[in-house]
Formats: C-alpha cells, structure tokens, sequence
C-alpha cells in the first residue's frame, strides 16, 4: 500500500484494504463483486461464440473457460499483483484482434475449435510480453511518464466509453431499467447512511429486488418467454424476462482435466494475429493504469507505488497465459467493480479473494452460472448506469490534481478526452454517413496485420485517451512558473 495515504478517503470506508469482514459477510459482499462483472464477462463470448458458428454446448463450455479464468486471474492480482480490491474479466480492447481471426477463419473454412486455437496462441505470446513487461519493472517506469493529466482522461473514459452499455441497455424496458436506477440510487444513497444492511449491500439489495421483480411478472405471465408461432416464426422473449431454462440445461461440474487444459486443442501461431492482440495489451495495460490509480485512491490509499503497477501488469500477464492454456479470452482489471468500492465502501482485497474463489467455483460448476447469467437485461443496463458514472467522476477527480488554472493541461486534457471518443468513432464507422468515406479506404491501404492494429488500439477509448496524453505531457513544455497560468472563468 502507498505511504501516501489518504487519510480522508480511508476514513470514510467500510472495510479498509487489509481488514477481513466475517466470512458470511464476506462472501455476500463478494457476490456483489461477481453479479458487477457477470454480465460484461458473459456478453464476450455469447458475442463470439455463434460468430465462431458454434453450438449451444459449445458456447456453454466457453462461458465455463471464461469464468473459471476470471476467477484466477483476480486471485493472482488481489494475492500476488498490486495486491489493490481489483477483479479481473474479459477485456473488451481485444475484441478487434479476436474477430480478425474469426474473420478469417470463416474465410478458409477453419472450425470454432480452429479458431480458439489461434486465439489461444495470440494471447499466449501477449501474455508473456505483458509479463516480461510488469517483471522487469518497466510497467513502473513508465509511471513517471504518466502523471495525473494523462490519468484522469483515461480515467474519465473508462467509464464514459462504456455508455452504449448504460441506458441503451436499461431502455431494452425502460419500466424495469429505469426503476433499477432509481432502486439503486435509493439503496446506496438514501438507505445506507441511515441502514447498516444497505451500506454493506447497496447493489446486490436493487439486484434482489428487481430480478424478483422480473422473475414474479415473469411467472405471472406478464414478461413472456421466447415463443413459436404457427407460421413457424420464433418470436424473442421479453427483453425482462427471467429464463432459467440455461439451469436446468448446464452440467453440474466440469472437472475432467481433459475439458479443463486446452478444451480446444494446442494453440496456432500466427504473426499477422499476434500483433492485433499485442495492440490489445497495450491497450489493456493503459486502461490498467487508470484502474490501478482509480481503485487505490477509492481504497485511501493514494497513487499506486510503481511496484504495484510492476506486480499488477505481471500479474494480468500471468493470468492472460493461464487463460490461453484454459481456453478463455484475455483478461484485464475491471472498472465496473471499482464503481462498486465508491458506492458501498467496501476496499477489502479478502472480499475480492472471496470473489475470486466464487468465480473458480462457477466456472466449475456450471448451474451456479447460469443462474447469474439470468439477470434481466433491463437491471444490468440501469446498473451500468450508475456505476460507470461514478467511474467518470473519478477521472475528473485525477485530473484536478494537476493545475487546472493550466493551459498546458486544459489543452492536453481536453484533447485526449475529445480524441478518446472521436477516433473510435471514426474507425467503428459509425460516422461513415455523415463524413464518407468512412475508415475502411484508411485501412485497406495498410498491411493486414497494420490495419489490426491500428483498429484494436484506435477503437479502444482509453488507449486513445493515453497515447495522446502520455505524447503531449511529454512533448509540450512544462511552464517555468505559475504566472503562465490563469483563472478560467465559468
């Protein structure tokens, strides 16, 4: 932990990094922890899952794989890494380099199980960049290059990048959505200072609450299920419906070592590959430094040393190489959790141990799972929502660390958080219509292996936001006195 310690920040939480509340509370807090990340660790493979063309039992395993490897990868980071309250997940800033592969191997025919193996082999290589990085110390080093004007940007966006998964998808019904918002909001700000049940548990009580909700309306019939017509047409369930048809489907255990070491078979090598997902690393090492800082601040306890930075990143690097050889995606710090730390108070790495061992025991046993894959759609996004609002928030309050009277800082700031949004923007095509022709020209005038990198850094927010500031914070001069700053006026 940093010595310099914030002390006021310390002073108003539950649970301090090295305390350990009993271990009934203990694992209750640390369900709130795997319900946070459940839903964005889920969403990746049931995106790639049937892009790879697999089968239900097929993505069923891959669901397993990710879990199981989420969960020992957070026991590596809260045990051995930067030892901070941090869970680890499925990184979405690989997402480019994995459908790359996928890409190509529906070009050339390979199998879903073809195309894990390459996926496999590109993390494997990453993984041990990654390691090489944080073991060497070079993670911490970098540190100094990356001063609060760069943080607080990549910060900000961490959770502002992220809003597509909000209220888009709280609007799924906004009925149900929109209640979860003001359910949590009652929970956490209005009920915890005066309860002491809902200070501990602010999210996992509007969770109850409103998957309750959703499974009584559910069985009342007035939240249907995915039903056939006649005609043979399928029509989807409702968008609140509680299905716990994946229960009774999923296996109790998956304990055969066979199913557990390379489900998929031995990985595949290939360059063009590897340096998309070496894009994604770097990526996912800038949004890690942003995290690193967010939660140990969260959890008083200051600017993370650059040991800790050093031991996080050989940490996630160790455990993207477990997850290479266990068949799941590259894993990275996860931001929704450290939204939870400012709402419940909650800074114990031995909740986030529990969580750890939660998440192994899922990935295990598939049945447990799967009834937290049953949370409505509607309660996730509302949930959303808040949390990465309040991560937001905490950018801003990195970056009023450095001199804000600054126009140095006013222009790096602004920049990056304004490139961080525009530029993947540009090349997801979403801005195609308004500004042809779009970034496909751009790309298809590079090398394949170029345009994957260049897709995976440039539509990942954070990595924007931090080469923009980490470039600018050291190419522009620092101003020789405070005379060349000045009052902004509002």
């Amino acid at each position: 932990m940093s010595d310099n310690t914030d002390t006021a920040a310390r002073r108003g939480l539950l649970y301090a990094l090295d305390d350990r509340p009993p271990l009934g509370q203990s694992i209750v807090l640390a369900t709130q922890n795997v319900l946070t990340m459940f839903g964005a660790t889920v969403s990746v493979p049931l995106l790639l899952g049937p892009s790879m063309g697999m089968e239900q039992s097929e993505i069923a395993t891959l669901i397993s794989c990710v879990i199981l490897c989420s969960g020992l990868a957070t026991l590596l980071q809260a045990t051995y890494g930067s030892r901070l309250p941090i869970i680890q997940g499925v990184s979405f800033s690989f997402l480019a380099a994995f459908f790359a592969v996928i890409s190509t191997g529906s070009r050339e025919g390979w199998s879903p199980a073809e195309m894990m193996q390459y996926i496999a082999g590109a993390i494997l290589v990453g993984a041990l960049v990654e390691l090489l990085v944080g073991l060497t110390g070079l993670a911490g080093w970098l540190r100094r290059a990356i001063t609060p004007v760069v943080i607080g940007p990549v910060i900000m966006l961490i959770g502002l990048a992220l809003f597509k998964h909000g209220f888009p998808k709280a609007a799924t019904y906004l009925p149900i959505g929109g209640l979860t918002i003001v359910v949590m909001i009652v929970c956490s700000m209005i009920l915890a200072p005066r309860v002491r049940f809902f200070q501990l548990f602010p999210i996992l009580s509007a969770v109850v609450v409103m998957v309750t909700l959703c499974w009584g309306l559910s069985a009342a019939g007035v939240f249907q299920g995915p039903l056939m017509q006649a005609s043979g047409e399928m029509i989807a369930a409702h968008p609140a419906f509680v299905d716990l048809s994946a229960v009774k489907a999923s296996p109790w255990a998956r304990l055969d070592p066979r199913d557990l070491i390379l489900p998929w078979g031995y990985p595949k090598f290939a360059a063009g590959f590897i340096l998309a997902a070496l894009a994604g690393y770097f990526a996912s090492m800038i949004e890690s430094f942003g995290d690193y800082h967010a939660c140990s601040y969260m959890s008083g306890a200051g600017d993370p040393t650059a040991k800790q930075i050093s031991r996080g990143i050989a940490a996630e690097g160790a455990g993207c190489l477990l997850t290479g050889l266990l068949g799941g995606f590259s894993s990275t710090s996860y931001s929704e959790n450290i939204g939870l730390i400012g709402i419940t108070k909650v800074a114990s790495r031995y909740v986030v141990q529990v969580s750890g061992v939660m998440l192994v025991a899922l990935g295990l046993f598939g049945k447990f799972g799967a009834f937290a894959a049953a949370i409505p759609g509607p309660v996730v996004g509302g949930l959303y929502c808040v949390l990465f609002g309040l991560i937001a928030a905490i950018g801003v309050q990195q970056l009023a660390k450095a001199d804000l009277r600054s126009d140095r800082t006013l222009l790096i700031a602004g920049f990056s958080l304004f490139m961080g949004l525009s530029v993947p923007a540009f090349l997801d095509g979403s801005t195609a219509a308004l500004y042809p022709p779009g970034p496909e020209p751009l790309l298809q005038a590079m090398p394949a292996w170029l345009a994957s990198v260049v897709r995976a850094i440039g539509e990942t927010s954070m990595a924007v936001a931090g080469i923009c500031g980490i470039v600018l914070d050291n190419v522009i001069p620092r101003e020789a006195d405070a005379s060349q700053s000045h009052e902004t006026t509002g």
